[in-house]
């Protein structure tokens, strides 16, 4: 349980429209409905969104003629009337997930109902912009040959999660000088719906993995939280009031980038708590490491370099946590990572043991939770949030398309 109303974000009680003019609004009303609380009914539909139960009707056959929906067999034996129950249809519509990493590049595959469909992965040393728009087209061709050619039509967008402003940070990664004009030369988005014919957005890696974690969230989804995945740098994000909280950059919530205290003075946390930091230590104490798959590394043998990690990581985070938390209100922080889950939850353990240490008069400390959906998050987000913006959300700029 957490420390949340017992009300689900995407819950839409009240908000649809009766008025003909907001037809589409009503629609994107319904869907959501039935995106979040598959296998509901007519009349539950009308319940929760307020719209009278002829309004339903005629929008769930729009839906069904669209193929969004599927409706199962009718449930008898209940009181009142038989119930149809009503599910998204999987096969509905497709959205391309992609993450730029600084170590990787993700693309997969994703349905209607979430579900990750086909994943390919590649390893790199550095973001490469010469050649990251061949990279992620062919990988991307080869998702959509496991798709039916009949159900081509219905992949709708590319979603692309990667660092803000890769050009001014390459050297995190070492990359060569070069590289910087590269980037600064490149339109990502436009080079990808030249190449593949299609929609792309480009999000932020922390907001999309955010939003993705909202939607893998168990009901009642909070509407309010702090979230972290812990990777080569720290990605994160914040939703406040079911809202994902992008800014007018995309970057709004940098959270890694906030300054802590460190060993030496004032420290951005990244430099502390990311995976780049734990991998220093290690190879400062000696250890050898593949810098590409920290899930093989041998953790049982990292002893007092790992126990250190964890303690300055937890440290630096409850700063963060807290500083976040005086602009916010939010009772929950979700923390997920590339790291094994055993890792994360040690430092879901030790940064709720740190936030209760925190000498702050009337402050109550957030409860933490591990995340879950790892080093996925990203590339899984930026597909649902194509999805979620063409057939779900309400907002006037997605609605005007």
């Amino acid at each position: 349980m957490t420390t949340e109303p017992v009300r689900d974000a995407f819950d839409a009680g009240g908000r649809g429209l009766q008025h003909q003019g907001l037809r589409r609004a009503n629609e994107r009303a319904v869907l959501t409905i039935i995106g979040f609380n598959p296998g509901v009914s007519n009349a539950d539909i009308a319940r929760l969104s307020g719209l009278a139960p002829q309004t339903v009707s005629a929008i769930l056959i729009d839906l069904d003629g669209l193929g969004l929906i599927t409706r199962g067999e009718v449930l008898r034996g209940r009181r009142g009337q038989p119930a149809t129950p009503i599910s998204l249809n999987p096969e509905g519509a497709f959205s391309v997930g992609v993450e730029i990493g600084w170590r990787h590049v993700d693309v997969l595959l994703l349905n209607l109902q979430g579900q990750v469909l086909a994943r390919r992965h590649r390893d790199h040393d550095f973001p490469d912009a010469t050649a990251i728009v061949d990279d992620i087209v062919a990988m991307t061709d080869e998702v959509l040959a496991t798709l039916p050619d009949s159900l081509r039509a219905r992949l709708t967008d590319i979603g692309v999660a990667l660092p803000t402003n890769i050009a001014g940070n390459l050297a995190l990664v070492v990359a060569p000088e070069d590289q910087k004009e590269h980037w600064l030369q490149l339109d990502i988005a436009a080079a990808l719906k030249q190449r593949m014919g299609i929609a792309v957005t480009l999000f932020n890696d922390g907001n999309a993995a955010c939003w993705a974690e909202l939607i893998a969230f168990p009901k009642p989804r909070p509407a309010n939280f702090i979230y972290f995945l812990i990777g080569r740098y720290i990605a994160a994000g914040i939703v406040g009031e079911g809202t994902l909280w992008e800014g007018p950059s995309d970057n709004s919530a940098n959270l890694g980038s906030m300054l802590v205290d460190g060993a030496d003075g004032p420290q951005v946390a990244h430099f502390i708590a990311s995976v780049t930091a734990l991998e220093n230590r290690l190879v400062a104490t000696g250890f050898a490491v593949d810098t590409r798959d920290p899930a093989s590394w041998p953790w049982q043998d990292f002893g007092p370099a790992l126990d250190q990690w964890l303690a300055d990581s937890a440290k630096a985070l409850a700063k963060v946590v807290f500083n976040t938390m005086t602009v916010i209100e939010s009772g929950l922080v979700l923390v997920d990572s590339i790291l094994p889950p055993a890792i994360v939850m040690q430092l879901v353990e030790r940064l709720e043991a740190e936030l209760r240490l925190l000498p702050i008069a009337s402050y109550v400390p957030p409860q933490v939770l591990p995340g879950h959906l790892g080093a996925l998050a990203p590339a899984i987000g930026g597909a649902e949030l194509t999805l979620y913006r063409r057939y779900f959300s309400r907002t006037l700029a997605d609605l005007a398309g």
